[in-house]
């Protein structure tokens, strides 16, 4: 049970009852800034894989393509009046690792070198009035992180291997944003085996030359869906998702609806894959997925945004696709 809480974190903080302790933002209050440059402000590095991931994934030699992800929002206390998460906090660090690391990123492993570095993302606070207003130099922080260590990362690691960009969330929102500075219409493009910006809106004319992956086999596009469970609708649909790229995570391509036997599996918190464990109907800008047949499958049927999962519902999916991108990458780049 304890570890099936970790599993719903995620819905906790969505739904927790209380108000947000807050404090003016002071960027002199701003937690201490990572250096890329030292291990220790990366989740992850291909020499340095947490124990946790290298055991769930098995294989972790050196790939001929990499993965820059980055983790969603984890910084939820609304006890913490800080704006932004210090990467150097212990049970911050457990968190990212714990959760995102090992039920998230861990799914473009088997195709790819994972970077993942710590950055001080915006507490969540900042996705709720009237603290987004406010908080605007907060996000600026957040992302000049993300920035810096993609910098760092294409001088000192790449070595012009294909990329792959992954990210959930907060994450997804940065890397949108990065995506377009340094892909979108630049040398860099050619090297783009796919961008997956999952669990936030992505507009079909957000990037002017990166296109929509519309195939299972389709390189340098961009995906991105935002799940809910089947029927149900949140009030914020209109502004939030309508309009929005919404990407197939198990056909790949225009599928609108998908049988139960097609699902690939499940990353439960018990380290089991649960393939055909549920199906999928799209509709505009959003999932709708069936309740999944996994243990204690009774809590989940409780919840109604399946957001906290976007990932791991289809995680076996996402790495079957992620190795067959890359596949064809390096076919047509021979």
């Amino acid at each position: 049970m304890k570890k099936f809480l970790f599993f719903l974190t995620g819905v906790f903080f969505l739904y927790s009852c209380g108000t947000y302790k807050n404090a003016a933002y002071n960027s002199a209050n701003n937690p201490a800034s990572p250096n890329y440059a030292d291990s220790n402000s990366w989740a992850v590095l291909p020499n340095n894989y947490p124990e946790v991931l290298s055991e769930l994934l098995g294989d972790t030699t050196e790939k001929k393509a990499d993965v820059f992800f980055v983790y969603p929002t984890l910084f939820t206390d609304k006890k913490d009046p800080a704006w932004n998460a210090d990467v150097f906090s212990s049970s911050h660090r457990d968190q990212v690792v714990n959760q995102s690391i090992l039920y998230q990123a861990s799914a473009w492993g088997a195709a790819a070198n994972i970077y993942a570095p710590y950055y001080r993302q915006a507490h969540y606070r900042i996705f709720v009035e009237p603290f987004t207003s406010q908080g605007e130099a907060a996000w600026e922080l957040a992302y000049e992180d993300v920035k810096n260590a993609f910098e760092y990362y294409l001088k000192n690691y790449n070595e012009n291997k294909p990329i792959i960009v992954a990210a959930h969330s907060q994450g997804s929102m940065h890397l949108k944003r990065l995506v377009k500075e340094y892909f979108d219409g630049t040398q860099l493009q050619s090297r783009l085996i796919g961008a997956y910006l999952v669990g936030t809106k992505v507009e079909p004319d957000f990037f002017r030359e990166i296109p929509e992956a519309i195939s299972s086999n389709q390189i340098g596009g961009v995906m991105s869906w935002n799940s809910y469970k089947k029927n149900k609708r949140p009030s914020y649909y209109e502004k939030s998702y309508k309009g929005g790229i919404t990407t197939n995570p198990i056909t790949w391509n225009d599928q609108s609806q998908t049988k139960i036997t097609e699902h690939q599996g499940l990353l439960y918190t018990d380290f089991e894959l649960y393939p055909k464990s549920l199906s999928l109907q799209k509709i505009d800008g959003m999932l709708w997925v069936t309740v999944p047949k996994i243990p204690k499958r009774f809590w989940m049927s409780m919840i109604s945004n399946y957001h906290f999962a976007d990932v791991n519902l289809f995680w076996k999916d996402i790495s079957l696709n992620a190795i067959e991108r890359t596949e064809v990458w390096f076919n047509s780049n021979q």
